[in-house]
């Protein structure tokens, strides 16, 4: 792809954690770039350090040496305020746990973020109400979420993360909770809203089934990324 539609970069990332233990290196110097609409898998064992590379690339953790450009915007340079800023405009987050607000609806759950963006009510209750509706739960928006089903409830989650338009979607192992039909459905939601959204997808998972939906598959394997990534076509 050209330059121009470069949209994010990762260059010598490091991270260790220390504890009580002896330091854990988790990544040892990962480089990876993302272009506009990709659609891109991150898969490895389980304690490779997917998740701390997802967090790492979406702005919820900081490296310990390296650089995260998104729009040749430098991540590290902005203070945690502006971070959170950036990160509720600019990019989508689903997780293997939903994190749904349970004394709200699904409607606003979803809304959430543009509230916090600021947007006009009006504006957020059409988009919310336009996605929920994209992702066939039209007909759930006025349920809590212990009323609805564990992909109901993942969707829901989706749909949140495209509250605001982001750029790019953030998916840390979203169907790790779900059977297999409701993994099939989410995926295939989260398929359906990339096209008409246009968002590029960064997919976290252990399952290489799940991989292989993706047109880039990158392996995470002792804390270094394979650069040359697997193309499925």
């Amino acid at each position: 792809m050209s330059k121009g539609n470069l949209l994010l970069s990762a260059e010598n990332i490091h991270k260790t954690y220390t504890g009580k233990a002896e330091p854990v290196h988790v990544l040892k110097g990962v480089d990876i770039t993302i272009n506009r609409d990709d659609l891109t898998a991150i898969v490895g064992s389980s304690g490779s350090g997917k998740s701390t590379l997802l967090h790492i690339l979406g702005g919820l953790d900081r490296p310990d040496k390296g650089t995260i450009l998104f729009r040749n915007t430098d991540l590290s340079r902005m203070d945690d305020e502006t971070l959170a800023r950036f990160r509720n405009r600019n990019i989508g987050f689903v997780f293997q746990f939903h994190h749904l607000l349970p004394e709200f609806t699904a409607l606003e759950n979803v809304f959430m973020p543009g509230l916090i963006a600021g947007k006009p009510m009006s504006e957020i209750r059409e988009r919310a109400g336009y996605l929920l509706e994209e992702t066939g739960l039209k007909d759930r928006m006025d349920h809590r979420p212990s009323e609805l089903s564990g992909g109901e409830q993942q969707r829901v989650a989706v749909a949140r993360a495209l509250m605001n338009e982001p750029e790019i979607i953030m998916a840390d192992e979203p169907t790790g909770n779900l059977d297999e039909a409701n993994t099939e459905k989410l995926l295939s939601v989260l398929m359906d809203i990339k096209q008409k959204e246009k968002t590029a997808i960064v997919l976290i998972t252990h399952d290489s089934r799940i991989a292989g939906i993706t047109p880039t598959v990158y392996q995470l394997h002792h804390g270094k990324l394979d650069t040359t990534p697997a193309n499925h076509g």
